[in-house]
């Protein structure tokens, strides 16, 4: 009995490096990935303060600058720079978007995109409600690695019946892609 166990014992032992994985000089393995159209940005300007440059009563203007990033799927794909004004201008007394305090006051913009975006044509109103374009990308849409450039140029109409002070508003950007 003693020697039929060292026999399978031994017989155990050689079939065993057969069991666990062959070393090799080398060895290859095959890497899988499924790139998906992504976007992003980033407002490079935090603040942008309106000025009323030249004659009395100008509109106020100013420039905010961001930075794209985006990639769009090959086909169908398709992408987009929003804004919305998701805090109307406080406090009371000065300039509003959602009610302004004369009829035709309004805070409007123009748009460049380097490309691969299209920019927003000519001038748009803002708004409190509902987004309102910046770009639009078409199918298979790439900016460079480090970003491409756009901005929005701002008009706010200089209405005498706006109280002297200090007035603020937020203004979201979105992108998107798919």
């Amino acid at each position: 009995m003693k020697r039929q166990y060292i026999i399978t014992l031994a017989a155990a032992l050689i079939a065993a490096p057969a069991s666990y994985g062959q070393f090799a000089a080398t060895g290859t393995t095959t890497l899988s990935v499924t790139v998906s159209a992504e976007a992003a940005l980033s407002v490079t300007t935090s603040t942008t303060t309106l000025a009323a440059i030249g004659t009395i009563f100008n509109p106020y203007t100013g420039t905010t600058n961001l930075t794209y990033k985006i990639r769009t799927t090959q086909s169908t794909g398709t992408g987009s720079v929003t804004l919305k004004v998701t805090s109307d201008f406080s406090p009371a007394g000065g300039p509003s978007v959602t009610t302004p305090p004369t009829a035709g006051d309004a805070l409007s913009y123009t748009c460049t995109a380097a490309a691969p975006a299209t920019a927003c044509s000519g001038s748009q109103t803002s708004s409190t409600s509902a987004s309102t374009s910046v770009a639009t990308f078409g199918a298979g849409a790439s900016s460079a690695n480090a970003g491409n450039s756009a901005s929005t140029v701002w008009s706010l109409t200089n209405d005498p019946t706006y109280k002297t002070g200090s007035y603020s508003a937020t203004v979201t950007y979105t992108i998107s892609a798919t």
